[in-house]
């Protein structure tokens, strides 16, 4: 089978090569699926580079833990282990696991969902790893409810356009900032108001929000703080800095500051499983949640569709057709 190799750490066009292997076996409690669709986001940039280096035990210390690249797909099955009794071959599914940039790729049976033929396969590959962040961000950290003030910060890219939208479906009152060229979109995914980070802070004295969402940020604690609520909750998704935290120790002032104050000031570290997804197919088969796939890229140009992602230059979800 064709699939894309990760045997050191760099630049993903420097790194990443398509090649051909064998197609993985299966064990008992294990699906074969043939991949449909895959979706890429900054953290396959991340694993691709390797950072950050404090990641490094989880990612591989000289070289990939994974040889084969992706971690989230959708696809049919092909061939089930002899414990597996939830999936036959045909079934449509979509799912998370290390290997999924290539044409076939083993799981175990619990870390797929089945899905519906009116979820296409682009769609579906792009809810699991990004829509888990959005998910637990907005419902388990932020415990967000009908009516609170929100502001998503990053609405427009993977996690963002997700979280923006699961808070309206919640009830809340969403305000979401992006770039310019980006507020139109974010403005289409439900986004009561709209902040150009370009142009204007995040807030100012008549301008405060009950949970600030903060995704793959860099503004400083204090500047966060002025926009919260006296009483309101931050949550921070991963961050933006140096090759060898990326802003972890921005989390840790916050996390180790929440104690003191009025403010909760939290972190995520999103977990994936079953329940969730199921959640989040239901809210696409409902329309609740439209999983918004701005870019496009096959296999052998998985690199490209990476470095789009690293990059910062996507929007929405970029996903590798298979």
């Amino acid at each position: 089978m064709k699939a894309i190799i990760h045997e050191a750490f760099g630049a993903p066009s420097d790194v990443l090569r398509l090649d051909d292997i064998d197609v993985p076996a299966i064990g008992a409690d294990e699906v074969l699926v043939r991949l449909r669709a895959t979706a890429v986001a900054k953290g396959d940039w991340l694993i691709s580079r390797g950072f950050p280096y404090i990641a490094r035990p989880t990612y591989g210390i000289r070289s990939p833990k994974h040889r084969v690249a992706g971690l989230e797909f959708a696809g049919v099955v092909e061939a089930v282990g002899s414990a597996v009794t939830g999936f036959t071959p045909g079934d449509e599914v979509v799912g998370w696991g290390n290997g999924a940039l290539a044409e076939y790729v083993a799981v175990a049976q619990s870390q797929l969902v089945s899905k519906s033929s009116d979820i296409g396969f682009e769609a579906a590959a792009a809810l699991p790893m990004s829509g888990f962040a959005a998910l637990q961000a907005v419902r388990d950290r932020a415990e967000v409810n009908e009516g609170d003030r929100v502001l998503v910060i990053g609405a427009s890219g993977g996690v963002g356009s997700f979280a923006v939208q699961i808070a309206k479906a919640d009830g809340a009152e969403v305000t979401g900032v992006a770039s310019t060229r980006n507020l139109e979109l974010v403005r289409q995914l439900g986004a009561d108001h709209v902040i150009d980070y370009t142009t204007e802070g995040i807030g100012d004295e008549a301008r405060r929000f009950d949970v600030i969402i903060d995704i793959a940020g860099n503004r400083p604690l204090g500047e966060l703080r002025r926009a919260l609520e006296p009483k309101g909750t931050l949550v921070i998704v991963g961050g933006s800095g140096g090759q060898v935290t990326m802003g972890f120790g921005r989390t840790i002032r916050a996390l180790l500051l929440s104690p003191f104050i009025g403010q909760r000031l939290r972190a995520l570290i999103s977990k994936p499983n079953t329940a969730d997804l199921e959640t989040l197919v239901g809210m696409v088969e409902t329309g609740a949640l439209t999983p918004q796939v701005a870019a496009t890229y096959p296999l052998a140009e998985a690199a490209a569709a990476i470095d789009l992602v690293g990059e910062g230059r996507s929007r929405g979800k970029t996903v590798v057709s298979v």
